[in-house]
C-alpha cells in the first residue's frame, strides 16, 4: 500500500450544518455520525470529518472535480445565492477562473473555510 490521505478533521460551530452545506454543494452524501464526527466521504474515499468546535480557524479545502461535476456544483452555488470568487484572496467576486485550461471557483462555508472546486491542476 502506498501513502494516502485518509481523513481530515474540519472544525465547525455546527458540525451537522457545515457537513450538509458542503455535501449539498458537491452533490455527495453526509455519512452517519461516528463519535464526535459527521463525515463527508469523497469519491476517492477521503473523509472530511466535521467536529464541533467553539472557535474555528478557517482553512482551505480544494476539490478536484470533472467538468460535469463542476457545472452541477457551480449551479448549486449560484442557485443557493452563495457568494463566490475567482481567486483565493476573494478580490474577484462573481467570477470563476480558467487556470491551467480548466475552471475554478472559491466560496466560503458557514464557518469561513475557503472552499474551492477546480477542474484542472498544474
Amino acid at each position: 500500500m502506498g501513502i494516502e490521505l485518509n481523513h481530515t478533521i474540519v472544525g465547525a460551530r455546527d458540525k451537522h450544518r457545515s457537513a450538509r452545506f458542503l455535501a449539498d454543494v458537491l452533490g455527495v452524501s453526509v455519512g452517519a455520525e461516528v463519535g464526535p464526527f459527521v463525515p463527508v466521504v469523497l469519491d476517492n474515499s477521503v473523509t472530511l470529518d466535521y467536529m464541533a468546535q467553539d472557535e474555528v480557524q478557517p482553512q482551505h479545502y480544494a476539490f478536484l472535480v470533472g467538468d460535469a461535476e463542476f457545472d452541477a456544483a457551480f449551479e448549486r452555488i449560484r442557485a443557493a445565492g452563495i457568494t463566490y470568487w475567482a481567486d483565493p484572496g476573494h478580490a474577484e467576486p462573481g467570477e470563476i477562473n480558467h487556470r491551467w485550461g480548466g475552471r475554478g471557483v472559491y466560496f466560503e462555508d458557514p464557518d469561513g473555510h475557503n472552499m474551492e472546486i477546480l477542474t484542472r491542476t498544474p
